[in-house]
């Protein structure tokens, strides 16, 4: 049986006692949220195995871009007077 979307809400005390079962539950895809009194304190969700890990600094993300020489060459006069730089 699968939960997706469903939300339920239980109190530390049924949490610490059923724990295992409510953590069967979220396996299944339910969101278990932990309350205490009526204030919720904690949620419980599927671990997403497919998340990437946060990247390291200086990590290349993706390939470097590539700017074609055209890019750099000077702008024309008309091009220049289109920009209202002449």
């Amino acid at each position: 049986m699968v939960h997706v979307g469903v939300m339920k809400t239980v109190a530390t005390n049924e949490a610490k006692t059923n724990l295992s079962a409510l953590l069967r539950r979220v396996k299944e895809g339910e969101t278990v949220i932990i309350a205490h009194g009526k204030t919720p304190v904690a949620k419980l969700v599927p671990f997403d195995s497919a998340e990437k890990e946060r990247p390291k600094v200086g990590e290349m993300l993706d390939q470097p871009m590539h700017i074609p020489d055209e890019a750099f060459a000077p702008l024309s006069s008309d091009e220049l007077r289109i920009w209202g730089l002449k």
